[in-house]
């Protein structure tokens, strides 16, 4: 009975793409989860953190594509190229500057847990996004202020980033050093609490964006567009130009194309202009629903594969 069941519940990334649209579809839902973004949020890295192997993350720390490279093309020169690509299309001004930010935030907190969700190794993204995050202070007020003429504050930044890294990392060291074989015996369940973060995530960035659809019809299908058009762009690049195989070329696009625009969002404050709040929660779209479509490319090469 219990793995009949089993069978009904969708996989992950089919539940990610259920939770932008319940979230869509249900209003009140959306408003109701909004205040547990942040907590959803710090959940979501905790988690990843406990399942993530110690000496895995230090190998690929060591490698230049993950200290170096990856770091650099995520905070520099996506938003770079984004940026000089929609300023020579003559993008309208609000919708220029709501791409550059978005684009210039760093990857995802659950680009790791995604990868993890697909079958793929999530230290590489864990790394590359805390190295970013670490880059983030100093590259987003720069790139803000050169494309759009906007002043973040980097101590602000630092220290929104900080607790949420730093607080997450204190609690899974903590954890680990007490609880270690629990963890170990425990993953599934970490792995369905990350899962019901990213959902909750999921579900609370649609807050109010119905009533922008329906308000703003054409404005909100062209930022969903543009969002999509954005995301599979960098993660096609990104998948295009890596070494490795399949699963590692995915991953690195999954790391260029998730940006966490909301630590962007929460950083200019007042300044969000109505276009800019409506493309940020534009860009959750593509980062809830391609994961099921790298799911689908994954599924049929292993088909190829096995009936070659």
């Amino acid at each position: 009975m219990g793995r009949s069941f089993a069978r009904l519940v969708p996989r992950g990334p089919t539940l990610l793409a259920i939770g932008v649209l319940a979230g869509l579809a249900f209003p009140a839902l959306a408003d109701a989860v909004r205040p547990l973004m942040a907590a959803a949020i710090f959940v979501l890295v905790l988690g990843t953190f406990l399942q993530v192997d110690g000496e895995a993350f230090r190998r690929a720390l060591r490698r230049p594509l993950v200290w170096l490279l990856l770091p650099a093309a995520a905070m520099l020169a996506c938003p770079l190229a984004v940026g000089f690509a929609a300023r020579a299309a003559g993008f309208q001004a609000e919708l220029f500057v709501a791409l550059a930010l978005s684009v210039c935030a760093p990857p995802s907190s659950g680009t790791a847990a995604v990868a993890r969700m697909l079958g793929f190794d999530a230290t590489v993204p864990l790394a590359v996004t805390l190295l970013s995050m670490a880059l983030a202070p100093i590259t987003v007020p720069l790139i803000a202020a050169g494309f759009t003429g906007l002043a973040l504050d980097p101590l602000a930044l630092a220290a929104r980033l900080a607790l949420l890294v730093g607080g997450a990392g204190a609690v899974a060291l903590l954890l680990r050093q007490k609880a270690g074989t629990l963890l170990v015996k425990h993953s599934r369940s970490i792995d369905a609490l990350v899962l019901a973060s990213l959902l909750l995530f999921a579900v609370a960035t649609m807050a109010g964006v119905r009533a922008q659809i329906e308000t703003q019809p054409v404005a909100a299908f062209t930022c969903v567009g543009l969002a999509f058009a954005c995301n599979v762009a960098l993660q096609v690049l990104g998948a295009l130009l890596t070494p490795g195989s399949l699963a590692e070329r995915l991953t690195i696009g999954l790391i260029l194309g998730n940006r966490n625009v909301g630590l962007v969002w929460s950083a200019m404050g007042a300044a969000v202009s109505p276009t800019t709040a409506l493309f940020f929660a534009a860009t959750q779209f593509p980062i809830y629903m391609t994961p099921r479509l790298i799911e689908l490319i994954v599924s049929r090469r292993q088909k190829e594969e096995s009936s070659a």
